[in-house]
Parts: structure tokens; C-alpha cells; sequence
């Protein structure tokens, strides 16, 4: 093809064109420097594609290319099979080790057996199955609050609630270490969206002072548990803001659900705070609960008008079956059985001073059961996780550009069922690597 051809196609003769040089494995023409001929790229031209080859080539050179993808067998406790091997686990956010606990195994068989594997509709139609209501119910009587609504993904949740309530008159605080679906959901609703500090509520209230009469709503999204450096904010003093202000105010319990709080009801049992001093308690069903999904729990007429105005409630099906049902049973779990979030705790507290002792940087990291061992260097980070697997030992490094480089770090998630014995072997393993 010359580039007489080329001037006189149209774009979808382009596309037509460039995808079946592609198929024949050939480069595409290069057209003069001085003319501004339109190409329009697929996937495997485009920049974004460029760039994440370029990354993976370097973390490749590190010797990355095996620590992503691990295919693990059975159930992912606190022990794992990778490759036919049993190992310690600690990339899993099962804190309870209630997935794959017996009667949880069992209540999701038995949903299976009554409904099916699928919903098969949105709740709104004709997919609401009793189990729903059952889970909704549970979660509110754990968490508290009047009502509570399921939906099917955790990221969707925050994702489609945030970008629903608020709109382009509206303004979104929210906290520099915010969930990408935090994030997401504020660009979506095409509200006026800034960052604040992370855990900095001081820098919030002066942000509020100066930007909140320009506005209608205003919103300020935290999260319990912050998922990076396993540290929380000082909720009391937020809610004083948000008072102040007469702003919302939405918390992310992905990571402090059955992990903060004596019995394991996060963060506002944490702090003791009143449930209605915070409008949107936001959480997942796949971490502490055992499951997969995501809720929002607060006052009856808030989840009533989620119900039926929320995109990612209403034109999405419901949640499945034995997904609802397995947490209903997790959560009955955990309200009977609170010495699982004390030894979580106990847990935690022994690798974590343990790290300290030894002079590791495990960052601000406290009373939670996510902690990052921190050594500044993704090649670092890359070696020692694959010596670590060799020695039986789990752990994926979290490394640029997901963390600056500086802070590059291996992530450990504790569960209640790990022994002493695995804590104390995992630390030894660690110094036999630095």
C-alpha cells in the first residue's frame, strides 16, 4: 500500500487495514513527517499498552515475571499449595480463615441446592431471593445500622455509589491514599474531587472552609483500614469536621471489618462512635465475611433509595446465592465466636513487633492486620519474596509504580490461623534474606 492509497482511505478503511497488517504480522506505512495522515491505533499500538511493556520488561529483569499469577490450590488460609507445595500463606485477606470454614462451606452448598448458582436477574426484577434479605438483615443487626444493600463486587460498590449521589454541583474530599475505587467512583460522578492528606483531617477542615460554600453536597470519603500501609484514621475527629461543615461522610471497611473493635465491628466499635454520626458505612464480603461483593449500611432511607436508584445495584443481577449465604453464615461465625479477632489481633501484634524489634520498617502500620514489611527497592522486594518462596513462605511484593519506588515493600496480610510457630520461622527466613 503506497501513500497515494493511504491519503484517499477512509477511517474505517484504516482500521480495516492496519488490523490485517497485523494479522500478517507487518508494520503499518509510515507516512511523511509533513503530512498529518490519520491513523487510528488498536490496543497493541496505543501508549498505554507501550508503556505497561516497557514496565513489565523491567520488573521482568528483576526477576518478576514469577511472583504475579502464583496458581494456588485449595482453599487459601493460612497455608497454601503452590505447585504442589504447601507453603505459609500471607497474600490472603482471609483474617478469620472463615472461607472454607465447614458450616460456611456448608450454608453456600445448601443455597446452591435451593437457588441455583445465579441469581439470574437484578434484585429489582425478578432476581431478589430470600437469602438477600436474610445476609442484609445480618449485616445491619452486626453493624448496628438500620438497613444494609448487597451488591456484586466490592469495587463496584464504591465505584457506583459514590459516582451516583454526587453530581458536578458537588464537591468530594477525599483521603491521598484512597482505594482506586474510591477514586473511580469521584470521576465518575464528574463532581468537583480533591485529594486531601492522607489521615490529615486538619487539612480537610481547612480545605472545607475555604471551598465548602461553593458548593451544594459535599462528601468526605476515609477508609478503616488503609490497604497499603494497614494504619486508620482518627474517626472522632473527622466526624467533628464533617459536623462542622454539614458534609457526609463515607467510610471504606474493606480491611477493618472483622479486624478492628473488640468483636470485630471495626472501626466505629474501634473509636465507640455513634453509627449514625456516619452517613455511608461502606464494606466488602470478601475478606473478613468469606465471600465476594460489597455492601453499603446505613439509615433505612438511604439503602431504600440506593435500592432503587444506584446503576450498580439496579442494572446489575444479584448477588449469587451461595455467595449471600456463605457470608449470612460468617457473620453468625463471628458474632459467636469473637476470640477469632482477639487471636487475629494477638497475631498481629507479635509479627509486628517482632519486625520492629529487628529494626524493619513496617511504617505506620498499628492495631491492624495488614503489615508491610518496607525496603525502599523493587529489585529488593523481588528478590527477597522469590527467596521466601523457595524457603515456603508466601508474600508478594508490592513495588513501583503502584508504591514510589522508595517505599517499594512486601505485604503481609496475618490471619488468626497462623501459629506462633509460622510467625516465628517466617521472621527467621526474612533475616536469613536481608
Amino acid at each position: 500500500m503506497d501513500k497515494e492509497q493511504l491519503r484517499h482511505m477512509s477511517i474505517e478503511e484504516k482500521r480495516a487495514a492496519l488490523k490485517q497488517m497485523l494479522l500478517e504480522n507487518r508494520d503499518p506505512p509510515k507516512p511523511d513527517s509533513n503530512e498529518n495522515v490519520e491513523v487510528v491505533p488498536g490496543l497493541i499500538e496505543s501508549r498505554d499498552y507501550e508503556a505497561f511493556c516497557k514496565q513489565k520488561k523491567a520488573t521482568n529483569e528483576w526477576g518478576a515475571e514469577n511472583l504475579y499469577f502464583h496458581e494456588t490450590d485449595g482453599i487459601s488460609d493460612h497455608r497454601v499449595s503452590v505447585a504442589g507445595r504447601k507453603v505459609i500463606n500471607f497474600s490472603s485477606y482471609n483474617y478469620l480463615g472463615l472461607a472454607g470454614h465447614p458450616s460456611v462451606q456448608r450454608a453456600a452448598k445448601e443455597a446452591i441446592d435451593q437457588y441455583g448458582t445465579s441469581a439470574s436477574a437484578s434484585r429489582i426484577a425478578s432476581g431478589e431471593k430470600p437469602v438477600h434479605r436474610i445476609l442484609e438483615r445480618a449485616l445491619a443487626d452486626f453493624m448496628g445500622t438500620e438497613d444494609s444493600v448487597v451488591m456484586v463486587g466490592g469495587f463496584a460498590t464504591n465505584e457506583s455509589t459514590i459516582g451516583h449521589l454526587m453530581g458536578e454541583r458537588d464537591l468530594i474530599l477525599y483521603d491521598s491514599y484512597s482505594h482506586e475505587s474510591i477514586q473511580r467512583g469521584c470521576r465518575l460522578s464528574g463532581a468537583t474531587a480533591r485529594a486531601f492528606p492522607h489521615n490529615r483531617w486538619e487539612s480537610l477542615e481547612r480545605i472545607l472552609r475555604e471551598e465548602r460554600h461553593r458548593y451544594e453536597k459535599a462528601l468526605i470519603v476515609i477508609e478503616g483500614v488503609y490497604s497499603m500501609d494497614g494504619d486508620f484514621p482518627d474517626l472522632p475527629e473527622f466526624i467533628k469536621v464533617k459536623k462542622q461543615f454539614q458534609a457526609m461522610l463515607m467510610i471504606d471497611e474493606a480491611h477493618s471489618i472483622g479486624v478492628l473493635g473488640e468483636t470485630g465491628r471495626g472501626i466505629g466499635e474501634h473509636f465507640g462512635v455513634d453509627r449514625l454520626d456516619v452517613d455511608i458505612w461502606m464494606g466488602t464480603l470478601s475478606k473478613s465475611l468469606a465471600s465476594c461483593g460489597g455492601y453499603i449500611a446505613g439509615t433505612g432511607k438511604w439503602v431504600e433509595y440506593l435500592k432503587y436508584t444506584v446503576p450498580g445495584f439496579v442494572f446489575s443481577v444479584g448477588l449469587p446465592p451461595a455467595s449471600a449465604a456463605a457470608s449470612e453464615e460468617a457473620i453468625r461465625i463471628l458474632a459467636s465466636e469473637p476470640v477469632r479477632v482477639s487471636q487475629l489481633r494477638q497475631n498481629s501484634e507479635f509479627f509486628r513487633e517482632a519486625c520492629r524489634e529487628r529494626g524493619w520498617n513496617v511504617g505506620p502500620s498499628r492495631d491492624s492486620a495488614i503489615i508491610p514489611l518496607i525496603l525502599g527497592s523493587s529489585a529488593t522486594c523481588i528478590r527477597v519474596s522469590t527467596e521466601l518462596l523457595d524457603r515456603g513462605i508466601l508474600v508478594v511484593p508490592i513495588i513501583h509504580p503502584a508504591v514510589p519506588e522508595d517505599t517499594a515493600r512486601l505485604r503481609f496480610f496475618i490471619s488468626s490461623n497462623h501459629s506462633e510457630d509460622e510467625l516465628k520461622s517466617t521472621v527467621a527466613a526474612i533475616e536469613a534474606c536481608l
